[in-house]
């Protein structure tokens, strides 16, 4: 078995992108996609940016944002309106200024999936909110990984579990909101095989197992926002000084000159 290391995730997107066009590809994506639809029904904002393998697998479509946006990594011709060609660990885009941020399945194939979710982080404004999607290794389709032979997408990815996820978003000063797992049906390829297995899909999500095929984890940004203090420059006032003789002896001086015998006294 190829170690993780050895693994060129760049030449593996569009396989794993091809791979979401099989029955249980299909399946996984229109479970994700209502798991973010559910999740994201509140929010709302100006500026929301998906980061996906590929541009050809859109999520979060029907959310309640002026301005939504996607990268992919690799330009084409004939690219829709709204994307950005770019690598998601070096995103063109200012600091603090997206409000909602969607990563899927971007640090399963990554070779620096630590500098994804830190570019995430950098980009999303104080308040603003992060929903990472991954899949989850403690499932039968973590357990389908390890018995792969060939190192073919989608169980080339890494699998990093969600609690290293949670760890790294707290160093990032983000809170968890929510964190969850989801599609509990086994990695079968069949279509029919998939539909028998939908009653094992609800039985998990009633008993809100943690051995779905996928995580989905909502966090919110808690950094403060950097202010800019324009510095205002106040011209001094004058201060009065006492001057020596200007306004008088003091009394002591008086009184010392009271006792003492003039000068000019006869």
């Amino acid at each position: 078995m190829a170690k993780s290391g050895t693994i060129n995730y760049s030449s593996q997107r569009d396989a794993f992108e091809g791979w979401f066009q099989t029955p249980l590809g299909r399946a996984l994506l229109a479970d994700q996609r209502a798991q973010i639809d559910a999740q994201l029904a509140r929010h709302s904002g100006a500026h929301q940016l998906l980061i996906s393998v590929s541009h050809r697998l859109p999520l979060a479509r029907s959310t309640d944002f002026s301005m939504r946006m996607m990268t992919t990594p690799h330009w084409t011709s004939h690219l829709p309106d709204g994307l950005v060609v770019c690598n998601p660990e070096e995103l063109p885009f200012p600091s603090e200024s997206v409000d909602l941020v969607v990563m899927h399945h971007t640090h399963d194939f990554s070779e620096r999936p630590h500098q994804v979710v830190r570019e995430a982080a950098r980009i999303l404004r104080s308040s603003g909110h992060l929903v990472i999607i991954g899949f989850n290794p403690f499932s039968l389709w973590g357990l389908r990984k390890l018995m792969a032979r060939r190192q073919q997408p989608p169980w080339s990815g890494r699998f990093a579990t969600a609690n290293r996820l949670e760890d790294w978003l707290s160093l990032l000063e983000f809170e968890i909101e929510a964190s969850s797992s989801h599609f509990f049906r086994p990695p079968l390829k069949g279509q029919h095989a998939l539909d028998r297995l939908i009653s094992l899909e609800k039985f998990g999500r009633r008993l809100h197992l943690p051995a779905g095929a996928y995580y989905c984890i909502r966090a919110e940004k808690r950094v403060l926002g950097r202010t800019t203090n324009r510095i205002r420059w106040r011209k001094p006032k004058p201060v009065s000084m006492p001057v020596a003789g200007a306004m008088g002896s003091s009394s002591a001086a008086r009184r010392a000159a009271e006792d003492s015998p003039s000068r000019y006294q006869d």
